[in-house]
């Protein structure tokens, strides 16, 4: 195998996790949602890693518009024809934006869960919080050790 190849495996395998499913710019929680902070806001879904492990998403429960969440606090479920699990909040703020189209449309979870999969978006009550999380890298690590 050429040093290029190796290097690229090497990279893009962190104990086995296939990191090309983990995007750098996002920050992760241990329950794994991700987070992508976009023009003050946070915009939170579950990870790949995650949607793989549950299985085929049947149906999709999400607060309301208004609604606050609290940091490590469930906020909503998922279910899948595995089980149902709960999703749990990453920081704590105040939700201004749900994706409704996963009420039609839940399997949009298992297709794309960074792009068209977001659950909801919350303006933090503090900011700081998302620096906590873990980075692509660390959540890697996290979740080979599983």
């Amino acid at each position: 195998m050429s040093d290029f190849l190796y290097d690229k495996l090497r990279k893009d395998h962190i104990g086995g996790v296939n990191m090309s499913n983990l995007p750098e710019e996002l920050k992760y929680s241990e329950e794994h949602e991700w987070v992508k902070t976009e023009d003050g806001k946070v915009r939170i879904g579950i990870t790949d890693f995650a949607q793989s492990e549950l299985g085929d998403i049947v149906f999709v429960e999400l607060p309301e518009v208004g609604d606050e969440i609290e940091a490590d606090e469930p906020f909503g479920s998922v279910e899948s024809v595995k089980t149902v699990s709960e999703l749990y909040a990453p920081i704590s703020g105040k939700v201004v934006e749900v994706n409704e189209e996963l009420d039609d449309s839940p399997e949009l979870v298992n297709e794309s869960p960074y792009e068209k999969a977001w659950m909801i978006v919350v303006e933090p009550a503090d900011a700081s919080e998302v620096d906590k999380l873990m980075s692509a890298g660390e959540y890697a690590e996290m979740i080979s050790e599983d």
